[in-house]
This record gives structure tokens, C-alpha cells and sequence, in this order.
């Protein structure tokens, strides 16, 4: 038994938005035996932009009855039911969170009449209803309400069922992705991806890349991408737009950090969140005070003042700092680690050595923090950071020239490499970002890297 539904709402996406109407058409795989129609009252104001599609203004849904009023009886309806729908992850989205938020445990199985359509009817200009139904000469009335849209999903359905019945017991079977990929998207484009980390990439149906991401596993993290009800928008909207996935295996996830990241300025893709900001807006400044110590403190930026070194956040500063304060045994307060009046909590401890109460004299105190200054200076090596390639008989290369990041490279294990020139033949040159910078630098300083120095 399937259920063949359609919604309007007040917007995209479920975790915002709600349902302003529901049409149901319960189908027994021949004909349909029971129907289910409603406008839905959706407690929030409907944009102007719903009403010009739609039709459905404000007035109409006020006196509607809200879904807390139909949940039992639409549940009853859809218990045991197939859910079909044009774009199934849209409807099922909704109604599995409106069910959620009277308490109902909604998990019916689904099948999207989108896929169905591409793998029953290949090569149709588009895939959107109207398009679709104007192609196969399917009537559509009250075209974007539930209840005409919901009809001609029923007639093309029942077309699918009439002339591949097999396509849609396929997408039934328990490992099918039928029912979990995005509408647009080929199954054997999915099926393809290699479980390897690497970079991958979101593609519009004009091939114009949306979303940039890496991962240890491509395969496994664009499968978590779509899977179940999304709980962030901006998924919802990717899942509607992707029609192709592209991919470049990186060998490892530093590799794969440092090209996504390259990627992301040079593309600039609009669903791209992270790394889309003025970089460095925090710094260490210094400064002395009335006794004559000399103090630190992360703050943001200020102009015409340049700080001692800068940072993302103020968090990664402070974190700085932090590292900065132990290694020198410099005082907690005086570095604005601890916010207190009179002596640091340190003193008692023994860490430190009373700087914060005059126990310890300006001339020690502002010498070894002079010490530390010097340590907040750049690494000016040059090195080259080698990792697993992507296949057995390869390692990456990633190039430091002079404390800069110079790119990264692949290259044989059996071609061995000597200096910083010869490095430097293996690579792709590309800019530094400070998205980079931190994640080498992290790199660098941890107890597993594999670090060459260069001459």
C-alpha cells in the first residue's frame, strides 16, 4: 500500500518552516481506494512570496485547523503505507517533523518519484513535476496546491508502476539508495565514490560547483550528507540543487584539509559557510604597566596598532597564550589569563614566582618575557611534510619554504628528493591561506609528523 502525498509550506526547510496544506492519495498498487485533503493552520505568518506561488494566503490558514488537530487521523492513514512524493525527501521531512512534535514516531519507508522517473523515463529535458507531466501528457491541475500536485504524482506513479513495476521494487530493497539520495543526483555516480579521503565537490545541474568539502572517507561523509532528516538547512537546499558529485583523492586528511582549503578561496562556493571571513581579526598586544611589568593580553585588532602576532579567534589566541605562559613561566594574570585582584591563584601553587604581588623584580619578570617575544617569531625553516599517497607506491609532499607554505605535490617513493629545490619540482605552487597555516603548524608541532628538513 503506498501513500502518495503532497505539501505546501511556509518556507524550505522543516526546522523552520510548517505545513499550510496536505493531500493524501492511499493507493493499493492498482487504484486509489481513500484520499485525504486538508489546509493546515501553521502558527506562523505565511511570507508574500508562498501566497504568489501558491495561492494559499494567511486568511485561508487561520481558520484552518492546526496539525496538531490532524495529526491522529492523517497517522492512522499513513501507518504501514509506502510514503511516495515528487522530491520525497522534502514531504517526508516535513511531516516526520510535525509528527515528532505531537509525540508520533514517524518511519515509513519512501520512494522519491524523481528517481523513479530519471530510471523509467531517461533523458527528459527536467525532472520538476510540471516539466515532467507536460512531457508524458500527465493533466496537472492547481498547479503548487497539495491536492492538484498530489494527483498528478499519483497518475505518474501509476505510469512507473504500469511500465517498470521492477524499478520501484528495486528501490524497496533494503541496501537501495533509491530512497536516501538526493532527487537529482545518478545512483552510479553515488555508487562510484571511493572510500578514500580525499576532496569532493557538489554540482548544480549548470555543473557550477555549490559545496566544497573533504573527508577521510568520501564515500561515508557524502552518504551522511543525506541520510535521515536533516537537521540543517543549508543540507535541505544542497540536497534539492546537487546533480553531480565530483572528487579528488588526496592520499590523506592533511593533504585533503589543505586542498579544500585552496579550493574554497578559488571557487568560492556559495554553500561553502566556513572559511568565507576576514581572517586574522584577533592579535597578542603588549603593553606596560604602572609598576613597570610588561603585559600581555588577546584582544581584537586595533587599527594602526599591529599586534605582536595574530590569530583567528580569540580562542586560538588565548590558547596561544596559554602555551606561551607555561613554557616561561610568565604570571596568569599578567598575561590576562586570570582575571583577579591582588596575587594570581598561581602564586600558592609554585607556578608562579610572585611578579603579580612584587615578589619577583620588574628586570626578571620583563627579561623572560622578552624570551618569550622571540619565540612568538615565525619558523623560518624550510621543510617538507611527507604523508600516504593515494595508492601504495606514492607519498604527498607538502612543501614549507622559509616558514611559507609553497603547495603540495605526489610523488614516487622509489624518486627520492635531496633539497629544497628538487622538492620544489614535485609540487603545484598555490597561495597560503591562514585556514593553512594553522592546520601545517598543528601539524608540525605534533608528536606523529613526518618532518624533513630542507637545505
Amino acid at each position: 500500500m503506498y501513500a502518495i502525498v503532497d505539501i505546501e509550506t511556509t518556507g524550505g526547510f522543516a526546522g523552520k518552516s510548517r505545513i499550510t496544506e496536505i493531500a493524501a492519495y492511499i493507493h493499493d498498487g492498482e487504484k486509489v481506494i481513500d484520499e485525504f485533503q486538508t489546509l493546515v493552520n501553521p502558527q506562523q505568518v505565511v511570507p508574500g512570496y508562498i501566497t504568489g506561488l501558491t495561492g494559499i494566503t494567511q486568511e485561508m490558514v487561520d481558520s484552518a485547523p492546526t496539525f496538531s488537530e490532524i495529526a491522529e487521523k492523517f497517522n492512522s492513514l499513513l501507518q504501514d503505507k509506502v510514503f511516495v512524493a515528487h522530491n520525497v525527501h522534502f514531504d517526508y521531512s516535513f511531516i516526520k517533523k510535525a509528527f515528532e512534535q505531537e509525540g508520533y514516531l514517524f518511519v515509513n519507508k519512501k520512494l522519491c518519484t524523481v528517481r523513479l522517473s530519471r530510471q523509467v523515463y531517461p533523458n527528459q529535458r527536467s525532472y520538476s513535476l510540471g516539466n515532467l507531466c507536460e512531457s508524458l501528457k500527465i493533466p496537472i491541475e492547481n498547479r503548487h496546491r497539495a491536492a492538484g500536485d498530489a494527483k498528478a504524482t499519483t497518475i505518474l506513479f501509476e505510469k512507473i508502476l504500469e511500465e517498470n513495476p521492477d524499478a520501484v521494487r528495486n528501490a524497496l530493497k533494503r541496501n537501495s539508495k533509491e530512497t536516501t539520495l538526493p532527487p537529482n543526483l545518478p545512483k552510479q555516480e553515488f555508487l562510484a565514490l571511493p572510500e578514500q579521503p580525499g576532496v569532493y565537490y557538489f554540482l548544480d545541474e549548470k555543473s557550477n560547483v555549490i559545496y566544497v568539502g573533504k573527508a577521510v572517507n568520501i564515500k561515508k561523509r557524502i552518504t551522511s550528507h543525506f541520510s535521515g532528516t536533516s537537521k540543517n538547512g543549508r543540507n535541505q537546499y544542497i540536497r534539492n540543487e546537487v546533480h553531480h558529485i565530483d572528487y579528488q583523492l588526496t592520499g590523506n586528511e592533511l593533504v585533503a584539509l589543505v586542498l579544500e582549503s585552496q579550493e574554497i578561496k578559488r571557487l568560492w562556493p556559495k554553500y561553502n559557510r566556513s572559511q568565507k571571513y576576514i581572517s586574522n581579526q584577533w592579535g597578542i598586544y603588549i603593553y606596560e604597566d604602572r609598576e613597570g611589568y610588561k603585559r600581555f593580553n588577546v584582544s581584537k585588532k586595533i587599527k594602526g596598532v599591529p599586534p605582536i602576532i595574530d590569530f583567528n579567534s580569540h580562542a586560538d589566541g588565548f590558547h596561544y597564550l596559554m602555551g606561551v605562559m607555561k613554557e616561561f613561566e610568565l604570571c596568569p594574570k599578567l598575561c590576562g589569563i586570570q582575571k583577579v585582584t591582588g596575587e594570581c591563584y598561581d602564586v600558592k601553587l609554585g607556578n608562579c614566582k610572585g611578579a603579580c604581588c612584587g615578589e619577583e623584580s620588574v628586570e626578571s619578570y620583563n627579561s623572560r618575557l622578552e624570551e618569550a617575544i622571540k619565540s612568538f617569531d615565525n619558523d623560518d625553516r624550510s621543510l617538507a611534510i611527507l604523508g600516504e599517497g593515494r595508492n601504495e607506491d606514492e607519498q604527498t609532499l607538502i612543501v614549507i619554504e622559509k616558514g611559507a607554505y609553497l603547495g603540495f605535490g605526489f610523488y614516487d617513493r622509489e624518486q627520492p628528493f635531496s633539497s629544497l629545490e628538487e622538492a620544489k619540482l614535485l609540487i603545484d605552487l598555490h597561495k597560503p591561506t591562514v585556514e593553512i597555516n594553522n592546520y601545517l603548524n598543528s601539524y608540525i608541532n605534533s608528536a606523529d609528523a613526518k618532518v624533513v628538513e630542507l637545505k
